[in-house]
């Protein structure tokens, strides 16, 4: 028994100074160490010696089993340096090679005009609130004195959930609800996604955006309206920009009036961007409705107030000379990296 002791000693030993993988390793040390190994094997015929034989082959056994154990942890660790050195040499890296260029991502266009538009505003003292996307019809168009037989309430141009629930036509509801929950004064700006029954096409999208302004304090005038809107024009298209507005209508103000800029292409002498007109509109706008306070709890005999809204797409459009909406959606990225 001792000479097969000896035997898987020094063939384990020949054996493992022949390995050049891991997996090699591996075979080795379950042919030699494992349940079924060679080792165990011999041991297992222990029975048979006696009494006096058994300390003796016991202790040669682990003697060897000791050996092989560090012999193959050696190799283990060799094997580990040479694969280490083989990486370093294959993964060598030029300092001197010049490094590939990262290309960084960008504002969208909706959302660097979206920027600037709150930059003007919250310069004049406005706050930013924000509100539900799925709304009330109550706040949608009740509370904005929009009639029941009004044409935006039909389901060609709103998109209803239930008769009571719609997604927002407008970011109006959101200055409802906030002069329920506050007292005058108030200045704020309501952007946010709003949803419309529109076919696609260059001027038209289902979804759009809107900034919609409104404040209420006491002594609040149409002369206040037109100096803000001449400050956000002149802010966002140039000092010359000039503004006019005509007469229209909205069931929420009263009057009411579409406001028109002078063309940032030709400066009011009339091309191909306004049409020859030498004005282009940019947003509705007027003195809120008596009966829109009133449903909100301000008394209009003490506190008036202007509101307007105006569309981000349009605003962008003229802002970057785009001439096609879907261009705005089509995340085509050779048409967002000019921005």
């Amino acid at each position: 028994m001792k000479e097969q002791l000896y035997d898987i000693k020094r063939r384990a030993t020949e054996e493992l100074s022949k390995i050049s993988t891991i997996q090699d390793l591996d075979a080795v040390r379950i042919r030699f160490l494992g349940k079924k190994g060679e080792l165990t094997s011999v041991l297992r015929g222990m029975g048979a010696l006696s009494p006096e034989e058994r300390p003796v082959i016991g202790q040669l056994a682990n003697e060897i089993r000791t050996f092989i154990e560090e012999r193959i942890d050696e190799v283990k660790k060799e094997l580990g340096e040479k694969e280490l050195e083989r990486k370093l040499r294959s993964e060598y890296i030029d300092v001197t090679m010049p490094g590939r260029r990262r290309y960084l991502g960008k504002k969208h266009p909706l959302t660097l005009v979206l920027d600037e538009i709150k930059e003007v505003f919250i310069g004049m003292g406005f706050e930013i609130a924000e509100g539900p996307e799925i709304e009330l019809d109550y706040y949608n168009f009740e509370a904005l004195n929009t009639p029941k037989n009004h044409p935006a309430r039909d389901v060609q141009d709103t998109f209803y959930i239930t008769d009571e629930i719609l997604l927002r036509t407008q970011t109006s509801p959101v200055q409802v609800r906030v002069m329920e929950n506050r007292r005058p004064p108030i200045r704020i700006i309501c952007p946010g996604r709003v949803y419309r029954s529109d076919a696609v096409d260059a001027t038209h999208s289902p979804i759009f955006h809107q900034v919609e302004g409104l404040v209420v304090d006491k002594g609040v005038t149409m002369g206040d309206l037109i100096g803000t809107l001449k400050v956000f024009a002149r802010s966002l298209f140039g000092e010359k920009t000039e503004i006019r507005l005509r007469p229209h209508h909205f069931p929420f103000t009263e009057p009411s009036a579409e406001v028109d800029v002078s063309c940032w292409a030709c400066g009011g002498s009339g091309c191909r961007v306004c049409k020859g007109e030498g004005w282009i509109e940019i947003l509705g706008a007027g003195m809120v409705h008596p009966r829109v306070l009133e449903m909100c709890s301000i008394d209009p005999e003490v506190y008036s107030g202007f509101a307007f809204g105006l569309g981000v797409e349009r605003t962008a459009m003229g802002r970057f000379n785009i001439d096609d909406m879907r261009l705005l959606y089509e995340n085509d990225i050779r048409f967002l990296s000019q921005f």
